[in-house]
């Protein structure tokens, strides 16, 4: 059990006299201190007298006792801001329960017990969208991680699994649709009322309850499983949204037939229902059978979705999905264990998303996304393992780290159990895992000793990955003597809170040995560094070979190497692996920036390494064994966020400059070969082929360059695509472009596709995020005046993260010397804290980067973070980030 370190009665349960915690320092939770709950719920019964402002619940729990647990005289029923109504006790009014802060805890003699408990809700007044609450006019629940508990008193963990009975009743009216989990089993009409009964056979923790009532309509398919039983399939949205879900069930389709395919695993109830949801602190959620979407990961058409969007849609659809094994019918045993269906649920989608496009772009998107973000988490403050071993509020530990770096991990385990085999080994590993924990709630250790049992191998060492945090370096130095090639790998893990001094991890590294002569080499091998320092040997080779490592980013390490400047542009042109080539040109550019910036270039180092660059972008153009999507991936800048992580101490400003200049300067070397290949691409007609995708792609990328090269001609450019495009990709591209330039075309456009698409929710979020992420001098005046816009609402998360989340990503504005981004994003931690805590605290982040940034601004955000903490009646959530921040 998830147990403070509080005094506790001998049973177990903290003294009821002892005074609550303050909100501002809500108690730690260790992993260590896990123990079984000490009753069983066999099966939960709820019923719903559904309104807006009043919901009433009653919850019949039958309860025993569990005799793998320590025995107790109480029973523990976890609440949050509930009033109770009544409690029954075996039909029979129950006078032996107390309440300890929001937990009810009732005293129970026998082994067996039914309790019946009855509260009340506002659903309307529900802000921080955690339990039941209303969304324009619908009502829809949330409950993970914990948020159950603010629908009815129940055990809220995990590892209490529970079979479900739900009745809905409500005015058919206002609540004409009535879903929960499972199999619709009854329904009817009372007078002006109507009633459903839904069950769900499987047993779940309550963390993967949903309902959802509301004017809604659906599109409606249908999937025969691998065993030939036919599923009903439904996408529900409001009525005008209806001819935005083709796709979505499509991926859905995909989603099921892949699942079967690759994993050998088929959907198990007679019904699939996806939900769209406006107002959702999430991208969606996984309950069991009934699947809670926010509208962005569900609506798409050419018109309002870009192809990006497109992408997303399918990838969260499948992520959901696939949850139905990995998360719900294998579940967590605490919230420790978030990694073990998070991480694995995250490898699965990404490699359906591989198999449904392009596998090389989507692993690059993939490493963009975990460097971008989850490595700098692994270096920061808020650094954690992919399991931690603590935490004060969960709802923070949703993280890149347990989710990028978890699926990363699980990866490692795939490429050590494939690599070199003529079987899928890893699968075996897979399902030895499901055949083993089907129907449990299972941990990170269950799942590791079944990949070891499924496929052999000893992952004793292994298990380091799992409970020490940071990313490892792993250096490595190069010598070649007769005709032998030797390799010297030293890894070392830094210090992290908590973890100063770690131990050497197995990393696995594919790489391979180029000839330089004929450009190519002689198969791939895998080098497992296990030890802190290790020497490889290859014979065969009469001169020194370019190495090529961390082939296709077979381990989440950073590299560090002496390579000399022709061995990257050897690779860059030359290395057979996609994501290799794509990482020399990125170290190419990177290497470029850290000499420029630290001064370590004279004028003509900075003009020699700027012609080697384009030389070798222009060598990309003209590359017609490539596709466009590869293509525009080669041709991409690494983010400044990515630069700024190869300082210790970082400075916002010179980076951009150096960034900028380096742009410009291929803009206008390269104008001529970009401006060729853009009207190439411009030729090709909208499809959602490869093809098609990636002359799109394409384009948004070259008016990027063109804007830093010529700047007028950029405008014209892209004006005219704007006013011409046929899909969102082409005029959200060129609105990109325009957003940040000084031009009257930007002005005409932002008004254009404001007053073309202000009806549709979603599309005024790209409208707000391309503003707020825009290069232009004024976007700190940009975003004060958008904050202010009728639009604009605090109370809607996607509108909130539309506008600040992109310009917390937007270091120019953000990292402004006088600290006026610092100010605003601390400004809306402390307005949004009240109404939506998981939101607000989801902005501390970029403020805790302070330690890595230059010494005048990391005051400044240090200060801004200090007045966050000194604020009254923080949200346990917030509290966490800032004081971890501040350490």
């Amino acid at each position: 059990m998830d147990i403070a370190r509080t005094p506790t009665t001998p049973d177990g349960n903290p003294h009821l006299a002892d005074a609550a915690p303050e909100p501002q320092q809500p108690p730690e939770i260790l992993r260590e201190d896990y123990t079984p709950f000490p009753w069983l719920v066999p099966t939960t019964h709820l019923e719903f007298e559904l309104g807006v402002d009043t919901t009433r619940v009653i919850a019949t729990l039958e309860v025993q006792r569990n005799s793998a647990a320590e025995p107790s005289r109480t029973i523990r029923l976890n609440g949050d801001g509930l009033e109770l109504v009544e409690l029954h006790c075996d039909d029979e009014d129950c006078l032996a329960h107390t309440l300890d802060g929001d937990d009810l805890i009732v005293t129970l003699e026998g082994e067996r017990h039914t309790l019946r408990i009855v509260t009340e809700l506002n659903p309307s007044d529900n802000s921080q969208l955690m339990g039941l609450y209303a969304s324009n006019g619908m009502l829809c629940t949330q409950c993970e991680a914990e948020g159950f508990r603010r629908i009815t008193f129940f055990p809220d963990r995990p590892d209490v699994l529970s079979t479900y009975t739900v009745r809905m009743k409500g005015p058919k009216a206002q609540f004409p649709i009535l879903l929960s989990n499972g199999n619709k089993t009854d329904s009817g009409e009372e007078g002006e009322s109507h009633w459903a009964e839904w069950h769900d056979p499987w047993p779940k923790p309550s963390y993967l309850f949903a309902l959802v009532a509301g004017d809604l309509v659906a599109r409606s398919d249908r999937f025969i499983t691998m065993s030939g039983r036919d599923v009903e399939l439904n996408v529900w949205v409001r009525e005008g949204d209806l001819p935005r879900t083709e796709h979505a069930m499509e991926s859905l389709k995909r989603s099921m037939k892949w699942d079967e395919e690759t994993f050998g695993r088929e959907y198990d109830l007679d019904l699939f229902n996806i939900v769209a949801v406006s107002d959702f602190n999430m991208g969606a959620m996984e309950n069991k059978g009934l699947n809670v979407f926010n509208t962005k990961y569900v609506l798409a058409d050419p018109e309002t979705a870009t192809d990006g969007d497109f992408d997303a849609v399918e990838g969260v659809i499948g992520h959901e999905y696939f949850h139905n094994w990995s998360g719900n019918r294998i579940t967590c045993r605490d919230w420790f264990q978030l990694s073990l269906k998070e991480g694995f649920t995250v490898l699965r989608d990404q490699l359906f998303s591989q198999d449904m496009g392009s596998a090389p772009v989507k692993r690059i998107e993939d490493v963009r996304i975990l460097r971008g973000v989850q490595f700098p988490e692994d270096s920061g403050p808020l650094a954690h393992p992919i399991r931690p071993d603590s935490y004060r509020e969960i709802s923070n530990f949703y993280t890149s780290t347990v989710y990028n770096k978890g699926a990363e991990v699980i990866r490692m385990m795939r490429t050590l159990a494939n690599f070199g085999a003529d079987e899928d080994a890893f699968r075996q590993g897979t399902d030895t895992y499901f055949d083993t924990h089907d129907g449990e709630a299972a941990t990170c250790e269950d799942f590791v000793s079944s990949i070891e049992r499924g496929t052999g191998l000893d992952l004793k060492q292994f298990r380091l990955w799992y409970s020490q945090a940071g990313t490892p370096r792993v250096e490595i130095a190069q010598s070649h003597e007769g005709n032998v090639a030797a390799l010297r790998l030293k890894q070392h893990v830094p210090a992290t809170p908590g973890q100063p001094d770690k131990n050497p991890m197995p990393i696995p590294l594919r790489i391979a040995l180029f000839d330089r002569e004929t450009g190519r080499h002689w198969g791939e091998h895998l080098v497992v560094l296990d030890t802190a320092e290790k020497e490889v040997r290859f014979e065969g080779f009469s001169q020194s070979p370019v190495l090529s490592i961390n082939r296709g980013f077979s381990a989440p390490v950073t590299i560090k190497r002496d390579i000399a400047r022709e061995d990257l542009l050897f690779l860059a042109a030359k290395d057979d692996d996609p994501f290799a080539r794509y990482e020399a040109m990125q170290d190419l550019m990177v290497d470029h920036h850290v000499a420029a910036v630290s001064g370590n270039l004279d004028d003509d180092g900075i003009e020699a390494g700027r012609a080697d660059i384009c030389a070798a972008l222009s060598a990309v153009i003209a590359d017609d064994t490539l596709d466009d999507l590869m293509r525009g991936e080669l041709l991409s800048m690494p983010n400044q966020t990515y630069v700024m992580e190869q300082f210790d101490k970082a400075d916002p400003e010179r980076i951009h400059e150096a960034r900028e200049a380096l742009k410009a300067a291929i803009g206008t070397r390269l104008s001529s070969e970009l401006h060729q290949a853009y009207a190439r691409a411009e030729k090709l007609p909208f499809s959602h082929s490869a093809e098609a995708k990636g002359a799109r792609k394409l384009k948004t990328l070259i008016l990027g360059y063109a804007a830093a090269g010529d700047p007028d001609k950029a405008a014209e450019l892209a004006a005219h695509q704007y006013e011409h495009a046929d899909n969102m990709t082409d005029r959200q591209g060129a609105l990109m472009t325009l957003a940040g330039l000084d031009t009257v075309e930007r002005t005409n456009a932002l008004l254009d596709f404001y007053n073309r698409y202000q009806d549709n929710a979603l599309v005024i979020d790209k409208w707000f995020a391309l503003q707020a992420s825009s290069p232009h001098p004024n976007a700190i005046e940009h975003v004060k005046a958008l904050a202010e816009h009728p639009d604009f609402t605090l109370k809607n998360p996607n509108r909130v993260r539309s506008l600040y989340m992109p310009f917390a990503a937007n270091p120019p504005a953000f990292h402004s010397a006088d600290g006026e981004g610092y100010r605003m994003i601390s400004d809306l931690i402390l307005e949004l804290d009240p109404l939506n805590p998981q939101t607000a605290a989801r902005f501390v982040p970029p403020l805790g980067r302070w330690r890595r940034i230059e010494p005048g601004r990391a005051a400044l955000m240090r200060a801004e973070l200090q007045r966050i903490a000194d604020a009254s009646k923080l949200s346990r959530d917030t509290y966490e980030q800032v004081t971890r921040s501040l350490g």
